[in-house]
């Protein structure tokens, strides 16, 4: 018995066969290269600066096409495409190489927040410019004293009619000296743990917000303490209602695990068998000659295959609703300890080569640098061990400690 195949979406055909010309003739050749530093990111933002006018090109274009959100809706700047659409555009740059035309918080944490919490002159107002890459926004969760327990923080938002004064300190702040705005958890009630948090959105420039870099082992780093002092932020900048932020931090955190597991993804500039083909040759059969590495890449990209086909899975079952609501936390644990491992291995393949830490043959110690900045995706955004205790608990039903 023979089962016929699926008859093709022919509309999807088409809009495959336009999406692949327009981005043949859209999108400038240098943006079809690998990336190779933080350099050919294109974050947005009032003080960014653009590379090349390549870079910039890039990101208007796609920008006024929607294609830089490309499943928002039209009227706060997005594309309007299904998911079936979006996955079909995704395939389309990855065959031609082409790179993510602007990356930002806006896009990944804050669009969605708004999209499902804001009002609606939010949405129009900030929404858009997201899009078009003209606010860059940085997050204000963690506190000192408040890290797992985020609940905790103490960072405080007085009350006045039109009005909020906010006082506080926030760490891990990344990007917070590069951001124009912040998106920010403070204390409206002191009375109450959960619920006297509330969301607010506040402007870097105003009046007494201040930033510190903090270095890390990497010898570089996009994190910053984010300081404020006696700082009036709008009432129009609150999101939701006053002390019900925690909702909207909760639904936050979800987008934030699920950016953070990407990583275990797509992180590196090319495939680590690819890399220790090039850089170690092949024997007489055509396999990596060390046979020991060889068998730790196999493994590796084994797993790198099935946290794919995982991930394509729970985006199936979110858009079906029938995701489990803590889901995010696996995904976050294994995406982390998935690069964690990536970088280990392309460490290994470089060997001491790519423990240089300067000059331009190493792009100023990119491989080493990046190898030690993935030692904190197991503690950003919630630690392994957190997530682990989340999956115990909420997914396997074990009794806690």
């Amino acid at each position: 018995m023979s089962v016929d195949a699926p008859a093709p979406d022919l509309a999807l055909e088409a809009f495959r066969r336009d999406t692949r010309a327009w981005l043949e003739d859209n999108c400038p050749p240098e943006m079809r290269q690998p990336v190779t530093s933080e350099a050919d990111i294109c974050w947005g933002g009032k003080r960014f600066k653009f590379q090349s006018e390549a870079q910039k090109l890039w990101m208007q274009r796609m920008a006024e096409r929607g294609w830089t959100v490309p499943q928002w809706p039209r009227e706060y700047g997005g594309g309007s495409l299904t998911h079936a659409q979006a996955a079909v555009l995704r395939e389309e740059m990855a065959a031609l190489k082409c790179r993510v035309p602007l990356q930002s918080f806006g896009i990944w944490m804050l669009g969605p927040a708004l999209l499902q919490y804001g009002s609606e002159e939010q949405k129009r107002h900030y929404l858009r410019q997201i899009a078009r890459g003209e606010i860059r926004w940085c997050q204000g969760y963690s506190e000192p004293n408040a890290g797992s327990d985020l609940a905790s923080l103490a960072t405080r938002a007085e009350v006045h009619d039109d009005h909020f004064v906010v006082t506080g300190h926030k760490i891990w702040t990344s990007y917070a000296d590069e951001a124009d705005w912040i998106f920010c958890l403070v204390r409206t009630d002191t009375a109450k743990k959960h619920t006297g948090i509330s969301f607010l959105l506040i402007d870097m420039t105003s009046p007494g917000v201040s930033t510190k870099p903090i270095m890390l082992i990497s010898g570089k780093s996009p994190f910053c303490e984010t300081f404020f002092d006696n700082v009036k932020v709008p009432r129009a900048n609150l999101v939701g209602e006053l002390n019900a932020g925690w909702t909207i931090a909760k639904y936050l955190l979800t987008h934030e695990r699920d950016m953070i597991s990407a990583i275990g993804e797509r992180a590196a500039p090319r495939p680590v068998g690819r890399y220790a083909a090039e850089r170690l040759g092949r024997d007489d059969n055509g396999r990596l000659n060390d046979p020991m590495l060889r068998a730790d890449i196999a493994r590796f990209e084994v797993d790198e295959a099935a946290f794919r086909a995982w991930l394509k899975m729970a985006g199936e079952q979110a858009r079906a609703k029938e995701a489990h609501p803590a889901l995010s936390s696996a995904l976050k644990y294994y995406g982390a300890e998935l690069n964690k491992r990536r970088w280990e291995l392309m460490m290994a393949v470089g060997g001491a080569d790519t423990l240089e830490w300067e000059g331009e043959r190493s792009l100023h110690g990119t491989a080493a640098r990046t190898w030690l900045r993935s030692k904190a995706n197991s503690i950003e955004g919630g630690t392994s061990e957190v997530q682990l205790n989340v999956v115990c608990k909420r997914i396997l039903g074990l009794p806690g400690a």
